[in-house]
């Protein structure tokens, strides 16, 4: 069933003589655990010293079962590769991987190239549907695809954030084979996919855990979610490192980004995991980035490709929006500056105190950090669908030019661009949180979560009324994220113009350039405007002014285009190149440079 040379320590393993051995730690388990089988008498199991029980048992493939506490509670298996149904229901037991692979020989490609396009699988209406949308990523300029969590989840619809069985993708997006019928065509296009992991919490429905292995949690230390993970337990390490492994051994995912990873205690965990990670799948690229919202830079040092960059994105909604409540009012004062700062040296948060975060230290320097060790985006998941009605930068940003400037901004820059799905035709359909929880009281209390989550967003606060954002539980608020507008279609055709456009001339002109590329500086251009500089590997100089302010910058004699040297390579508005040699920058324009030592 592996893909590399590792023990198998949880979950249902065919064994070559026709027997599957099942194996489940249950430190704290009662008397009375037992393995059931469809047809079959009750497995007593007995925990060993370390916690696991073991049964070896006369059946293969296909064999559905659960684990029987000593209450009665019947429970899946939290390492099931398979559900019979949802997550509360019977696990059945995979074999080898029988999936006929098109393409075996694909090992990836290089960091550098990487044009992310993060899509939720659901609301693509699945693995079958999502793959008929691949020729027209890969046609825009997408080289890797990043699927949102699929770990089995309750209900037939979610985010992905409430994931309970990390092995098992839901099939309500399909089967194990068609996942990996997708994975397979997006290499036969050159195109890696990637895969979002929750290795932070487990969903509040379906995690049976703490009623057999208590030690799994900690209880001294609480997170968003409840109680910590412990990645103190052997146990619980090695179960993350043979997810880790499953996903890209058996599904052959070119690499995972760890959700929230600043909620995993311990970073040396994580240089860990990435240690191991790396040495099991020698001859691939496997890209390993981080949501991390403690900027911490040693860790981009130590296996890890990258880092979502939300300092970045942060002053970038700011100017485009003008909105500084919440968190973004760490980046509203001086946010010239502050976008300078970021496109210089990656964040703006290196260990000075945050505001928002009760005056508390954030971050560690990163300046010696190349561009690429930064995720550069508009919108995601998160800063969309962590809204109360989901709105995306075509309904907040007060005119079409000045979104098309920072799309510029992102496309062109040396950092990997990461593209929400929908960004590319300018969808104006909201991105919602939404659930289908089947417990009336926790659908109760997710929306009264939501509620309390924008209390610090003035915009939002209070209860009742318009303000008030969607039921998560409703099925309609899952229909109204469809990212791809049936309408505006010329609209939409426009805006897939223009980042193809973009992402050909990243693609021709700057990927090649890209490893080893190096800061040369940035600086503020009065209020809403900054000048930023890098050397590529092979001594050409990309050169960035943006203006996403309304009014026009007056621009330094010293910091205008120089001569001959400096080749146009794009605008975001007609004539802004020429503003430039004639001493001004333009409002809501970027200009990028491409300049060659004489």
């Amino acid at each position: 069933m592996t893909a590399w040379p590792e023990p198998y320590t949880f979950g249902a393993l065919p064994l070559p003589d026709g027997r599957t051995r099942f194996r489940l730690w249950a430190p704290s388990a009662s008397p009375g655990l037992a393995l059931l089988i469809e047809g079959r008498a009750p497995i007593a199991l007995h925990p060993d010293a370390q916690g696991y029980a073991q049964a070896d048992v006369d059946c293969g493939p296909g064999t559905r079962y659960r684990y029987r506490l000593g209450d009665g509670l019947t429970v899946p298996d939290p390492a099931a590769r398979l559900q019979d149904g949802d997550v509360h229901d019977a696990s059945i037991v995979t074999g080898a991987d029988a999936y006929p692979w098109q393409h075996p020989g694909w090992r990836g490609r290089p960091w550098e190239e990487t044009v992310l396009y993060e899509v939720h699988v659901g609301l693509a209406g699945g693995y079958a549907a999502l793959r008929g949308r691949l020729p027209a990523l890969a046609d825009l300029g997408v080289t890797l695809l990043e699927l949102m969590p699929l770990a089995d989840f309750p209900g037939p619809r979610n985010w992905g954030y409430d994931g309970v069985l990390p092995y098992a993708p839901d099939t309500a997006y399909g089967s194990p084979d068609e996942l990996k019928g997708l994975i397979d065509a997006a290499h036969g296009l050159g195109m890696g996919v990637m895969l979002d992991v929750v290795y932070n919490h487990f969903g509040p429905d379906g995690n049976y855990l703490p009623r057999y292995a208590a030690p799994f949690f900690r209880d001294d230390v609480q997170t968003p979610w409840g109680a910590a993970i412990d990645f103190r337990q052997a146990a619980v390490r090695r179960y993350f490192e043979e997810n880790a492994l499953h996903w890209l051994g058996e599904y052959r995912f070119d690499g995972l980004r760890l959700d929230a990873a600043h909620a995993i205690v311990g970073h040396e965990w994580l240089e860990e995991l990435a240690r191991h990670v790396r040495g099991q799948l020698p001859g691939r690229h496997v890209h390993l980035v981080l949501e991390n919202d403690d900027n911490r830079a040693s860790l981009l040092q130590a296996g890890y490709d990258a880092q979502w960059n939300d300092d970045l994105h942060h002053v970038l909604h700011h100017l485009l929006t003008g909105e500084s409540h919440g968190y973004y009012a760490d980046y509203a004062r001086q946010p010239a500056q502050a976008l300078a700062h970021c496109l210089e040296q990656g964040w703006l948060y290196q260990g000075q105190p945050s505001a928002h975060r009760g005056g508390r230290p954030r971050g560690e320097p990163s300046a010696h950090l190349p561009p690429s060790a930064f995720v550069l985006f508009l919108q995601n998941h998160d800063q969309t669908g962590n809204r109360a009605h989901g709105e995306r930068l075509t309904r907040l940003a007060p005119t079409a030019d000045r979104l098309r400037a920072a799309v510029a901004l992102q496309l062109l820059a040396p950092q990997v661009p990461l593209i929400f799905m929908g960004e590319e035709s300018g969808s104006q359909a909201p991105f919602l949180y939404f659930t289908s929880h089947a417990d009336p009281a926790l659908a109760q209390a997710v929306r009264a979560g939501r509620q309390r989550e924008f209390a610090d967003f003035a915009a939002f606060a209070g209860a009742g009324g318009a303000a008030d954002p969607p039921d998560p539980n409703a099925a309609e608020t899952f229909l109204r994220s469809h990212p791809w507008d049936a309408g505006h279609a010329d609209a939409a055709g426009q805006w897939r113009a223009y980042y193809r456009a973009l992402l050909h001339l990243r693609r021709q002109l700057l990927a090649p350039r890209l490893r080893g590329a190096q800061s040369l500086g940035a600086l503020a251009l009065g209020a809403h405007a900054a000048q930023a500089r890098w050397r590529l590997n092979d001594g050409a100089v990309l050169t960035l002014y943006a203006n996403l302010g309304g009014a026009r910058e007056p621009l330094p004699a010293a910091l205008a285009p120089r001569g001959d040297f400096a080749d146009l390579l794009f605008e975001s508005l007609p004539g802004a190149f020429d503003s430039l040699r004639a001493g001004s920058l333009c409002g809501d324009s970027a200009v990028y440079l491409l300049e060659y030592a004489p």
